[in-house]
């Protein structure tokens, strides 16, 4: 089984081989010109590098950052959007909210359709599902008509008023715009996101036509030149909610790729948690560009409904994941008030921090790790050579424009980056009602062990675990991952004992999922259908989604006191309290499919004896000065191991740095346990 994570900087590969357990690993620099060139090559390298016969991979399984990129850069379709008469301007007045409620010149951001390029159609679904005004043929022939008229129309949006309710004319429109353009990637909200909310619905039916083309492309190209190397293996995409999908559904519905590599990640993190019995992790997801962070309780990952990337919205279940432009490549400067920022901008893969070596001159957090002797010399086991003095050249402009000492100045870089990912972990925890002190910090992704203690502590976080191999966890939690499909009704009904329409409804969702199970799970070795609501007290505006009932086969809804127990319960961990007197509706009904698929248990033999330091450097972990320190290679450190700082353990695809105020711990699952002194 191989899993393959895409990274801003580096494309990341863990192999296990299922009848050992064996698990492999595997770094090489990302394309970002072409994330299917690393891919592709780094496949080979791993084959080759391990001896491993290609024709005995039975599954590979893609993160991608494709979509997530295409809609940073807006590098996507032309796409035009046909609507409901009357509602043409609907994407561009939103919410009514201002991206930066205090900065009054900055406007949203430009819808992902052009206004010429947004066709209303003289039809009218009514509130109940009723028809109001009928779709005539003539309209349907005035439309196309219209779109042919335009240029370098790419893909279709098909958003009309209450399709969710009811469909029928947003299948006709698809069927004709299908029939008249068979060239074109045509998405329709009643089958990209059937809820109510229309503008969410229409915003995630637009990103989805947006990204069509560009992710089709990309997974077409992708699976063929996979099926080159590795021709028996199944091909799984990560989705953002935190299961597999295969190629087509992906390439039908990309919108749901648009967290793949992060969600991926937290997956991850939650199985590398569980080996060493710890389940409420906050996650660090550090790389090249970016941190994501992730709250885990009892094994589980949060899951969001709503999103915005790059300020455009998102309705979708996804791994309720915060992200941060602050990574090892975020550049360093002085703005106008001249105070140093760091990020959001990155130096990325290309041309990279000017450590590298490879024509990037601006200084990043890399080059401020390099300088303060916390980063090695060599990284992804001798692959990558740094080069100090180009760290040095980088930084000293800033260190001369502040009147610091180039130690200084790097600190201030590593702090000011400390406080960005504080910031992004405060969003996850302590804004959601959760207290950090109570979690364990799970730092991962090449950078993730080199800022860990420094977040811990501003945050009062004792106790941190870095996995076996944290700079490959997201592609080790590609491996981890069960196929899944997820469906929605949106059925509004208050919680009482007669709920026939919401039985229906569970009825026919629960048929849809042993339908997909029957299709897309062959060789599964267990299936599970998961039913949640989306419940709310009478008259408020947003609603809590509720886990209500699971099971192989079958699946009811709960009797009303059962229901209304789960929900008291959510609303309690969410607000604080509840009202058991108060009425309590529905609003969606939604069903997870999942299927497992045969897995291997992580075989990773401990050494016999611990290894001497190979080296000693003089680090600077705070303004006190530097502090001589003993590096260790992590492959030489048995179970058992307690190494109490300052210390640096170092691997192919990560460093960890621990300083003087920590001891860490190698448990029996080969995770470093590291306790932090108050």
């Amino acid at each position: 089984m191989v899993g393959v994570d895409v990274g801003g900087t580096f494309t990341d590969f863990s192999a296990r081989e299922i009848d050992t357990g064996r698990v492999l690993i595997h770094k090489r620099p990302s394309t970002p010109d072409d994330p299917s060139r690393a891919v592709i090559h780094g496949l080979r390298e791993l084959t080759d590098k391990y001896s491993i016969n290609a024709e005995h991979i039975v599954r590979f399984a893609h993160g991608t950052t494709v979509a997530t990129n295409a809609l940073l850069q807006r590098k996507g379709a032309k796409v035009a959007v046909v609507t409901t008469r009357g509602f043409r301007d609907l994407l561009e007045i939103g919410r009514q909210v201002r991206p930066h409620i205090y900065d009054l010149q900055l406007d949203a951001p430009a819808p992902l359709a052009e206004r010429a390029l947004r066709f209303e159609i003289d039809e009218r679904i009514g509130p109940s599902g009723e028809i109001i005004r009928p779709l005539t043929d003539g309209d349907i022939e005035d439309l196309i008509a219209h779109i042919r008229g335009a240029e370098n129309v790419q893909g279709i949006a098909v958003c009309l008023l209450f399709s969710f309710l009811n469909p029928a004319h947003e299948a006709r429109l698809a069927t004709a715009l299908r029939e008249a353009f068979p060239d074109l990637f045509v998405s329709v909200s009643s089958e990209v996101q059937p809820e109510f909310r229309e503008f969410e619905r229409f915003s995630t039916t637009l990103i989805n036509a947006f990204l069509q083309p560009e992710v089709s492309r990309y997974m077409d190209r992708l699976k063929a030149e996979v099926s080159t190397v590795a021709p028996k293996a199944d091909f799984g995409i990560f989705q953002s909610s935190g299961g597999l999908m295969s190629v087509d559904r992906a390439s039908q519905f990309p919108v749901r790729t648009a967290l793949s590599g992060p969600a991926a990640g937290a997956v991850g993190a939650a199985g590398a948690g569980a080996m060493s019995d710890l389940g409420d992790l906050i996650t660090l997801d550090i790389g090249g560009t970016s941190t994501d962070v992730c709250l885990i309780q009892n094994g589980r990952t949060a899951i969001a409904s709503t999103r915005d990337i790059s300020g455009f919205r998102i309705r979708l279940p996804m791994v309720d994941i915060h992200t941060v432009g602050a990574g090892g490549g975020s550049i360093a400067s002085l703005g106008p008030d001249g105070l140093m920022k760091v990020g959001p901008d990155s130096a990325g893969a290309v041309p990279g921090p000017a450590c590298y070596g490879r024509g990037g001159t601006l200084p990043t957090v890399s080059d401020a790790n390099v300088i303060l002797a916390r980063l090695p010399m060599t990284l992804t086991g001798g692959g990558m050579t740094i080069d100090r003095d180009r760290a040095v050249a980088a930084v000293q402009p800033l260190a001369t424009a502040l009147g610091l000492g180039i130690e200084q100045t790097a600190l201030g870089i590593v702090g000011i980056v400390t406080s960005n990912m504080v910031r992004a972990i405060r969003a996850v925890t302590i804004e959601k009602g959760y207290d950090p002190r109570k979690f364990t910090l799970m730092p991962f992704g090449g950078a993730g062990g080199l800022h860990a203690t420094d977040v811990a502590r501003a945050l009062g976080i004792s106790q941190i675990i870095v996995p076996h191999a944290p700079g490959i966890l997201c592609a080790e939690g590609l491996i981890l991952s069960d196929l899944q499909e997820d469906f929605v009704v949106s059925c509004r009904a208050r919680v009482e004992p007669d709920m026939d329409d919401v039985k229906a409804v569970v009825s026919s969702l629960a048929s849809q999922g042993q339908a997909w199970l029957t299709e897309e799970a062959d060789g599964a070795i267990e299936t599970r259908l998961v039913l949640s609501l989306d419940m709310r007290y009478v008259g408020q505006n947003y609603e809590l989604a509720v886990e209500v009932a699971s099971g192989a086969d079958a699946i009811v809804l709960p009797a009303p006191e059962a229901m209304q127990a789960a929900f008291f319960a959510a609303y309690e961990r969410s607000y604080g309290h509840y009202d058991a007197k108060a009425p309590i509706e529905i609003v969606n009904v939604r069903l997870r499919a999942l299927a497992k698929l045969p897995q291997s248990q992580s075989m990773t033999l401990s050494p016999t004896e611990r290894a001497e330091a190979f080296d000693t450097k003089d680090v600077w972990f705070d303004e006190s000065g530097p502090v001589p320190t003993p590096l260790y290679d992590r492959a030489g450190l048995p179970a058992g191991t307690v190494l109490a700082g300052p210390a640096i353990i170092t691997q192919l695809d990560s460093t960890t740095v621990v300083p003087p105020w920590a001891t860490v711990t190698v448990d029996a699952a080969l995770n470093l346990i590291m306790e932090i002194a108050k």
